[in-house]
């Protein structure tokens, strides 16, 4: 029999049988986990299953390849109000939904699942968005898809980074940018060297920037080859902050 006791931050949950459900927690120790929770269905337990709840989950199976079971016990709800901000739940679901599609099954992420639960504790502040841009670039990171933010790809000065090749992930300077600039992705300004970030933090259009950067590594190098794409739940998240912008 195996079995081990952990805390994990719920993904996902699809129903599945007779009111059960298979869960997906991001976990501290032992990655990203499935397992059947039985009753799922009832009141007590579908808030509990909110993606973006904490839980203590005890994970037991016959063997360590079967699908195993979960014994649940709530640790912490949902960030505080964020029912009643739907842009931070967007971003909330968008979070969970890029690490449940994400991530290789059981595979050790330590960093990413205390990175997750920072993100959540930022929703309270007002620079939740940069929050989230910067869990993206980590989550990227984690992935083996690393971001290059602090040096010209072609040795121009790095105190002017502009621009960001969108074949390597690699910052362009300004000048060395200008015969393709077309072709590259805008490098929002609070990711640019010597940026007062207290200065750009707040600014929603250098946010969107950041999105549409991510968002195109994430669907060129995390999920050109799912046969879904991009989690609709990142799409529309991106969407709905663009809808927030004045036109």
């Amino acid at each position: 029999m195996e079995r081990w006791t952990d805390q994990g931050i719920v993904l996902s949950a699809r129903g599945h049988g007779e009111g059960g459900a298979i869960v997906a927690l991001l976990t501290e120790n032992n990655g990203r986990h499935a397992g059947y929770v039985h009753g799922a269905q009832s009141k007590n337990k579908r808030a509990m299953l909110e993606p973006g709840s904490q839980v203590k989950c005890d994970w037991s199976a016959r063997d360590n390849e079967s699908l195993g079971t979960y014994a649940l016990e709530p640790e912490g709800g949902l960030p505080y109000g964020i029912l009643d901000e739907p842009l931070k739940l967007a971003a909330l679901l968008s979070a969970c939904s890029l690490c449940d599609c994400a991530l290789p099954e059981r595979e050790g992420h330590t960093g990413l699942y205390h990175g997750l639960l920072q993100l959540m504790t930022s929703f309270e502040s007002d620079y939740w968005a940069v929050s989230y841009v910067m869990w993206e670039i980590s989550l990227l990171r984690e992935l083996g898809f690393r971001l290059e933010l602090d040096k010209c790809a072609a040795h121009g000065d790095p105190l002017t980074l502009e621009y960001v090749s969108p074949k390597s992930g690699r910052a362009v300077s300004r000048a060395e940018a200008a015969p393709y600039k077309e072709k590259l992705l805008v490098l929002p300004h609070f990711l640019r060297p010597n940026c007062n970030r207290a200065d750009t933090a707040g600014d929603n259009e250098d946010v969107l920037i950041a999105l549409k950067m991510t968002g195109h590594f994430l669907e060129h190098w995390v999920f050109a080859h799912h046969t879904k794409g991009v989690p609709e739940a990142r799409l529309l998240f991106q969407q709905r902050f663009a809808d927030m912008l004045p036109l």
